[in-house]
């Protein structure tokens, strides 16, 4: 073969295996034609012009994350915190991300992190750990709209730590416990309160069926009151069995009439079973 014609044959191979561009899956490329932007390849075969056309850029569509470093900042109150969190972000427009900014990474961890410090600094400590989920939100809502015009479309922000001096948080751990011992001292005194309205309930109840069953049965006075004085009686045996020196008080008002009737029918019986009483069965002298 001539072997101009075969270096004809391998520049045409060279120059065919030169224009196919191969896009993979998920990525996307930029293609500028003599310096100029020209198109933009999706996955898949492409043909390109060699040395005319370039791909000046290939990246991925698909989502990515951006971990802005702790950040030092100062809060409403003055306190100094230590905030970490992840950017979740992808491209949009490829032109829009190679054109309209210089350095994406660092533009969007600048607008990022600037963001961050801006809306801490307008909360207070005790309002930035309650409401993480609305800075998030809020800041979000600022990044959003600036890296829409660098064809980027942030997902969203994570805060992922938020960390107070060593004394800041001795002080809310504290605080936290003095908050869990209040509340548990306000739970045993409501269980009392219930507690106390359950007996006071049950003592009113017990007291309404004895009134009605003395009004019904006027007659049950009397063991009523027999009960109560074989109470006294029973708590004084107690106390006497003990060795220890001890004081009962007693109702004077009712003590003599409650002693009285407890020994009344112990008397009786026993003045009924005495012989000398004259009442016997007519043993005695006539």
């Amino acid at each position: 073969m001539d072997p101009i014609i075969l270096i004809i044959i391998l520049a045409l191979v060279g120059y065919g295996l030169a224009s196919v561009k191969m896009v993979n899956q998920g990525n996307v490329a930029l293609v500028e034609r003599l310096g100029r932007y020209h198109c933009k390849l999706n996955p898949g075969p492409h043909m390109i012009i060699p040395i005319i056309d370039q791909i000046v850029m290939e990246d991925t569509t698909r989502e990515q994350l951006l971990d802005i470093k702790p950040q030092n900042v100062i809060t409403k109150d003055g306190i100094y915190l230590e905030v970490d969190a992840i950017l979740y972000w992808r491209i949009k427009d490829i032109e829009k991300s190679f054109y309209a900014i210089d350095d994406l990474q660092q533009g969007l961890t600048n607008l990022a992190t600037t963001n961050l410090r801006e809306n801490i600094a307008q909360n207070s400590l005790e309002d930035t750990n309650m409401s993480r989920e609305e800075m998030d939100k809020s800041i979000l809502g600022a990044l959003t709209p600036i890296a829409a015009t660098w064809g980027i479309e942030i997902i969203r922000l994570d805060i992922q730590s938020i960390t107070p001096p060593e004394t800041v948080r001795k002080s809310m751990e504290e605080q936290q416990n003095a908050q869990i011992k209040k509340k548990a001292a306000i739970e045993a005194a409501e269980g009392e309160r219930q507690a106390a309205v359950k007996r006071a309930e049950g003592t009113k109840t017990s007291i309404e069926i004895i009134s009605e069953a003395l009004r019904i049965h006027p007659e049950s006075k009397d063991i009523l009151r027999y009960l109560v004085a074989q109470d006294y009686v029973d708590a004084s045996q107690k106390l006497g069995a003990s060795n220890n020196a001890k004081i009962v008080f007693v109702d004077p008002a009712n003590s003599t009439e409650m002693f009285q009737e407890l020994i009344a029918d112990p008397v009786q019986e026993n003045h009924g079973k005495n012989p000398a009483n004259g009442n016997g069965n007519g043993n005695g002298v006539n």
